[in-house]
């Protein structure tokens, strides 16, 4: 997978999360206790969920406003066949991910987030790099930063790729501020 110019493989986090995914959907997803399966927007909640239980914060809850929004981004960047952060997101973080259309699950795109671990140092941003360059962690400091209440995310369908926008509320990475 190329994400952010950075080249990622499968990865452990992403085994992890497929692993973890089938054992604790039903406690986390919307709708528990039915046989119906997970829908995707759920399996991303999951996703998301899962990491920031295991360090500790609290969950996100769904929103479809933020959800509706980053659809509408997620088709204008799919559409005009590009790659870059919305400018007016009305205080909303946001992580974009990219890959091969329709090659990923919803717990691939958000492992390639989780990835960024690896580098992540805790500490306050933007100093929470082992390389240095916050950079290298901004999309796993807003996935776990404590702040965010709420996320909601949309795949925009290119030819060749998919575009995963999602929308973070409150957004995090707040300069000299604790990520969790």
């Amino acid at each position: 997978m190329k994400w952010f110019g950075v080249a990622l493989g499968a990865g452990f986090v992403v085994t992890v999360i497929a692993a973890l995914f089938g054992t604790q959907a039903a406690q986390a997803a919307p709708g528990h206790g039915s046989s119906r399966p997970a829908s995707f927007a759920e399996r991303l909640l999951i996703a998301h969920n899962l990491e920031r239980d295991r360090v500790g914060v609290p969950r996100l809850a769904w929103s479809a406003k933020l959800a509706s929004q980053a659809q509408a981004w997620a088709d204008t960047l799919a559409r005009g066949n590009r790659f870059e952060h919305a400018q007016e997101r009305a205080g909303a973080g946001e992580n974009l991910w990219m890959g091969s259309a329709r090659r990923y699950s919803a717990e691939q795109m958000i492992g390639g987030f989780v990835e960024e671990v690896r580098y992540f140092r805790s500490g306050q941003f933007p100093n929470v790099s082992s390389t240095g360059k916050w950079a290298d962690v901004g999309h796993y400091t807003q996935l776990i930063w404590r702040g965010t209440e709420q996320v909601g995310c949309a795949v925009g369908q290119g030819e060749r790729n998919d575009i995963l926008v999602c929308r973070y509320f409150p957004a995090g990475n707040v300069m000299g501020q604790p990520v969790h």
